[in-house]
């Protein structure tokens, strides 16, 4: 792993934990209202992964390092605040079974799994803004470039099979819309770095074998 030289400025670590004060907050108003839910039919077990998975990320975001060179675009910063605070959109009331509860049940064990299986690969490199936190290509980065992405998109797909609306057909629509650019402007950044440009020789997909 090469891990970026220098401090960042102190008007970017402020940013920084602004904004992880801002999703810490977040995700405790929408732990609350999916807690509810769950708890009102405890049979809905998409909801408590979904929960599960959202307080993951806001924990993990809490201990990571303030990188000293990331994308500061606006867009960049717009793709970043959908994918942070997403869930605040999303429905948690029962919806339309597309697949069986425990169908996506499963679905969902297993993003989860390899989402974790990515942050632990990257320890302390993960964050909010696309940025270089140093280049990771061992544990799940040998399989695709953005496991993380790999299993957020395999959890929140369980999800809405399981608990259909058009609302959250719209929210997860314009989430990966947002997502998608955001691993486009990652990978921009990353490739100054020569490391990364011969990770990428190495492993050809960045999120989903074979599509993308």
């Amino acid at each position: 792993m090469n891990s970026p030289a220098g401090p960042a400025p102190l008007s970017h670590v402020l940013f920084e934990l602004i904004l992880r004060v801002c999703a810490a907050l977040a995700g405790m108003v929408f732990a609350v209202a999916a807690f509810k839910q769950w708890h009102l039919d405890p049979g809905r077990v998409t909801v408590l992964l979904l929960l599960v998975g959202e307080i993951a990320n806001v924990v993990l975001l809490l201990c990571t390092r303030v990188p000293s060179k990331r994308d500061w675009s606006p867009l960049a910063l717009i793709s970043t605040l959908v994918a942070t605070y997403y869930f605040l959109g999303v429905n948690l009331l029962p919806g339309i079974h597309l697949i069986p509860e425990r169908i996506a049940t499963v679905m969902q064990v297993l993003g989860l799994g390899l989402a974790l299986y990515a942050k632990v690969s990257l320890r302390r490199s993960f964050g909010l803004l696309p940025a270089n936190r140093g280049i990771v290509t061992t544990g799940a980065y040998r399989f695709t470039r953005h496991p993380m992405y790999s299993g957020y998109f395999l959890n929140h797909v369980a999800f809405l099979l399981a608990n259909f609306s058009v609302q959250n057909f719209l929210v997860y629509v314009v989430l990966y819309v947002f997502q998608g650019y955001r691993v486009l402007r990652e990978e921009a950044l990353l490739s100054q770095d020569t490391s990364y440009q011969a990770y990428r020789r190495q492993v050809r997909f960045r999120v989903l074998p074979g599509v993308f």
